[in-house]
Order: C-alpha cells, then sequence, then structure tokens
C-alpha cells in the first residue's frame, strides 16, 4: 500500500485514516466519470495558514455539479468547513492542496439508472509543490499545440470541472511530454485557441493582455479571473477575446495560469521563442502581485484569504 499523503481524508463528513477512503470498483463515477471536483490552495501566509479563494472554489463545485445534476448531500458552508478540517487535522501549516470531490458513488449501474446512485463527498489535503517546477517561474516552459482539439460547444460542457472531461486534457498533456514539452495548448474545432490541459492561457501583445473568452471551451479559472483583477489594478488593458493560433508566435510574453500552475511563465510554443525565452516584464509584476498576496506585499481587498484555525478539533472516524 502506498504510504499516505497525509494520515486523514474528510469523507462523507467525517475524518477517515488516508487508507479507508475508498470506494467500490463498481461506483458510477469510475464508468462513467460522474465526478465534479476542485483544486485549491492554500498559503502560509504572514498570519497563518489561509485557503485561497475558499467561497469561490466551493460556488463552482457546486455548479458544476448543478450542470451534470449531481445533489450535493452537504451544504457550501459544510464543504468549506471540511476543506479547513482537511488543513488542521493533517497539521498542514506550510500549505497544501486541496481536492474537494463529489461523485456519483455505488449503486445501481447504467448510463442513466432507473435509482440515482448515492452522492458521496470527499475532501483530500497534502503538500503539493509547484505543478511545472519551481525554477520555471523565472525560466519559463516549453510548450506546444497539441494535435487535439478541445470539446466543441454543445457537446461537453467546459465551464464544469468535471473528471470525464479531463479526459480530453490527459490526452493533450500526454501528447505534449510525449514530445518533449512542458504542456500542450488546444485548440478549438473553429481553429481558436482554447486552453492547456490544465490551464488558461494569457500572452501580452503590445501591453495588452489577452486571454481566450469563456466561449472558447475554456474553464472559467480562478487564478484566471484573480489575474484579470490584478492586472486592471495595475492599469493593464485586459481583454477576454478569441485569439488565433499565429498570435501566440508574435506574443511579446505568454504564461499559463491555474491552482496548480499558479502563474508560470512561457518561453516558447512550437520551439518558436516567445519575447526574451524567459519570463518577460508584464508577467513578472502580476506574478509578484499574485504571490504577494500570500507574503504580504499585496493587501487581500477583496477577501479572498480564508484564515485556518489549526487548533481545531479532529473528527476521527475509528470504524466505516
Amino acid at each position: 500500500m502506498p504510504i499516505p499523503a497525509t494520515p486523514y481524508i474528510w469523507f462523507n463528513g467525517k475524518l477517515v485514516p488516508w487508507e479507508k477512503a475508498t470506494v467500490h470498483v463498481l461506483a458510477h463515477a469510475l464508468h462513467y466519470g460522474s465526478s465534479v471536483f476542485e483544486g485549491i490552495r492554500a498559503y502560509a501566509t504572514p498570519q497563518g495558514v489561509a485557503i485561497f479563494r475558499l467561497a469561490d472554489h466551493t460556488r463552482r463545485l457546486f455548479e458544476s455539479a448543478k450542470i451534470y445534476r449531481i445533489q450535493i448531500p452537504f451544504s457550501a458552508d459544510e464543504i468549506n468547513a471540511a476543506c479547513r478540517e482537511a488543513i488542521s487535522a493533517n497539521s498542514l501549516r506550510n500549505g497544501a492542496y486541496l481536492r474537494p470531490v463529489a461523485f456519483r458513488g455505488y449503486g445501481e449501474m447504467g448510463v442513466v439508472p432507473k435509482h440515482e446512485p448515492p452522492v458521496d463527498v470527499a475532501v483530500a489535503a497534502w503538500e503539493w509543490g509547484r505543478y511545472l517546477g519551481k525554477e520555471e517561474e523565472a525560466e519559463g516552459v516549453d510548450v506546444c499545440i497539441s494535435s487535439w482539439q478541445r470539446m466543441a460547444p454543445n457537446t461537453l460542457p467546459a465551464m464544469a470541472k468535471a473528471g470525464g472531461n479531463y479526459l480530453s486534457s490527459q490526452l493533450i498533456s500526454m501528447e505534449a511530454k510525449r514530445l518533449g514539452f512542458a504542456e500542450g495548448i488546444a485548440l478549438t474545432t473553429a481553429g481558436m485557441v482554447s486552453e492547456g490541459g490544465g490551464e488558461n492561457l494569457f500572452l501580452v501583445k503590445d501591453g495588452v493582455l489577452l486571454t481566450p473568452a469563456v466561449a472558447h471551451s475554456v474553464l472559467s479559472g480562478i487564478t484566471r479571473n484573480t489575474v484579470m483583477q490584478l492586472a486592471r489594478d495595475m492599469g493593464l488593458e485586459v481583454r477576454e477575446t478569441a485569439v488565433p493560433r499565429e498570435l501566440l508566435y508574435l506574443a511579446d510574453e505568454m504564461f499559463f495560469t491555474g491552482t496548480a500552475v499558479e502563474v508560470t511563465p512561457i518561453r516558447s510554443i512550437d520551439r518558436i521563442t516567445i519575447g526574451d525565452g524567459r519570463r518577460g516584464p508584464v508577467t513578472d509584476k502580476i506574478q509578484q502581485a499574485f504571490f504577494g498576496l500570500f507574503e504580504g506585499r499585496t493587501k487581500d481587498r477583496w477577501g479572498w484569504l480564508d484564515h485556518v484555525d489549526m487548533a481545531g478539533t479532529a473528527r476521527v472516524a475509528t470504524a466505516r
């Protein structure tokens, strides 16, 4: 059995040992992809551990569930409390990555069974560093345009952060890594730029910050929204727009955003160097503002930091 990343996982209302948080092999989500989830970061700030934009992530979890008609048997407040409890119980004082997930569990088999399967909910938390590497924060990463396109409108809902949607992401990322790149970028079925395998995309051209609009089969990322807010506060013009593939090659700067990648520069695309081949000045300013939220240099004027009481009482289930 693998060594547990942390001692406990919050599962259906209780903390259980990591190795006991299991599901049946006939769970609906395993066969049909009927799960929705979030990726959330908690940071060690000067005022203690704080979860970044917890309420916004939980809201999106419930919105994703609504699209797929998954009835989460807990309130948003209960999920928020579970996230805090998962950090506190596991003593993650240096920050953490949180994974709340809701999924159709074990019941009748079938794509749409006669009786709705029960919905299970879990929240795991563990320490997880930079998704694409710490050194890439300055040097940037090499990416490629994927041969795999994003799903067309009115096929799978791109606005839902659903498990089944990430089969597309796996194909994009696996192809990129097989070809020697850090990540792939997918186009829409209309040939416009969409997003990375698991990241939103920004580019800087002539001082303007551009990002594909939500209509271009992108997940409406919370880090994406954060960056747009921070950039506008700096006086930058931000446009959500259609981005043709060739504009990527002509960009002055480019970077990924996402909970896992945070703000990661892109230094080349399809072996074509972007700008000076490393982090540009606009990307640097955005990184400074973003990470400054957790280091105390950027004032949290939006109430984005949800501080965790690390002395909270753990409610551990002894049996399941």
